[in-house]
């Protein structure tokens, strides 16, 4: 594990170590390096807007935050949910203070809510945004060409763009009912045969009303 990367040090309390064994212990490689590297963007960020936060939770929300997507952790809600509600169990078995679990769980179940997490405190706004970095390179240029090349090479993303696809096809065809009103609709009609959305306006016209 590196202690230090692009400038960033990686948190080292028991809870940090212990939370990043979990990670380690449950999910594929390309989820952990995800996990660590969605961290160091999340800081970069968080230093690039002269953000003040908590170092330790921002770390514990982005490397816990694809519990859900890991089989020991995944139930029948949201994926996103499923890991909050792992992550503050996680948490309240080792004592962590009501606050850090409370961020830690907003953090976690709302990672992927475009024009709702960025509003929120900084640790939960700088999990997503060190997350979408990540993902769909959303930031990326707060963080630069070679601080950006230096996460990678200390965890490689591992065929991550054809792979963390998968992943979420996985869930799809798992939980299709988890799928209305986030990006794992786009994911199912481009890459799962015979998935269909639910529709909003099917929804709203087969209202039990007359109008």
């Amino acid at each position: 594990m590196h202690k230090e990367v692009a400038g960033v040090r990686i948190p080292d309390s028991k809870l940090a170590r212990e939370a990043t064994e979990l990670v380690r212990d449950v999910s594929s490689p390309l989820v952990y390096h995800h996990a660590l590297r969605s961290y160091v963007f999340a800081e970069l960020i968080g230093r690039a807007r002269g953000l003040t936060y908590d170092s330790e939770v921002l770390y514990l929300g982005t490397v816990l935050h694809d519990l859900g997507l890991t089989e020991r952790f995944e139930g029948a809600l949201r994926f996103e949910v499923d890991g909050a509600n792992a992550a503050r169990d996680f948490l309240v078995q080792r004592g962590a203070p009501r606050q850090t679990v409370s961020r830690v769980w907003d953090a976690v179940a709302l990672h992927t809510s475009v024009g709702i997490a960025e509003h929120k405190e900084p640790e939960v706004a700088l999990t997503h945004l060190g997350i979408s970095v990540d993902v769909v390179g959303k930031g990326a240029e707060l963080v630069g060409h070679e601080r950006l090349a230096g996460v990678v090479a200390a965890f490689p993303r591992l065929a991550f763009k054809r792979d963390f696809v998968q992943v979420l096809c996985g869930v799809i065809q798992r939980k299709p009912h988890t799928t209305f009103g986030n990006f794992l609709s786009d994911v199912g009609q481009r890459h799962v045969p015979g998935f269909r959305p639910l529709d909003f306006c099917e929804a709203l016209e087969g209202a039990p009303f007359t109008e």
